[in-house]
């Protein structure tokens, strides 16, 4: 059985606060694919990209969201990368899968863009800002609903996405 939703986004929207919330209204587990690819390498996704580059975490990354999406029933938060990958939004198409938009004032007041996050190095402001232009239209495509996260609660946005799903 799928997970009973997917959820997508950006650096700082939210993904694994809100699939925790979502969770817990459910009455299912939350699962996180980046705490999953960390579980496994014994690594933090800062160090692998240091130590093995993005193609390797993305290879890694890849892998726990095929195990995930075979495993999980309840909630699943996928790495804001994830649906980067062909392959990846080839097997979350058709689930439930619902975007978290945010936009960069918030981005950054939840995240402050520099701690561990390997594709904001430099300028985090200008590579975040960058990085959603590239990732944006992917994730609406992937996604068969959005929430738009700014100035909302946690709580706020896993309600509107439980109705989404309801």
């Amino acid at each position: 059985m799928p997970p009973r939703v997917v959820i997508v986004g950006p650096p700082g929207s939210g993904k694994s606060t809100v699939a925790q919330l979502v969770a817990a209204r459910l009455g299912v587990e939350a699962r996180d694919t980046d705490e999953d690819v960390e579980r496994e390498s014994g690594s933090t996704i800062g160090d692998i990209f240091v130590e093995h580059g993005e193609d390797e975490f993305r290879r890694r990354e890849r892998a726990a969201v095929a195990r995930a999406l075979s495993e999980h029933e309840g909630v699943l938060a996928l790495g804001g990368g994830a649906v980067l990958d062909e392959r990846t939004r080839q097997a979350i198409d058709g689930l439930p899968v619902v975007f978290l938009d945010v936009g960069i004032k918030d981005a950054a007041s939840r995240i402050g863009l520099n701690r561990d996050r390997p594709l904001l190095l430099g300028n985090p402001r200008a590579q975040w800002i960058r990085l959603m232009e590239a990732r944006r239209p992917v994730y609406e495509r992937a996604a068969a609903a959005k929430v738009d996260t700014d100035g909302k609660t946690p709580d706020e946005v896993a309600d509107e996405v439980v109705r989404l799903i309801s």
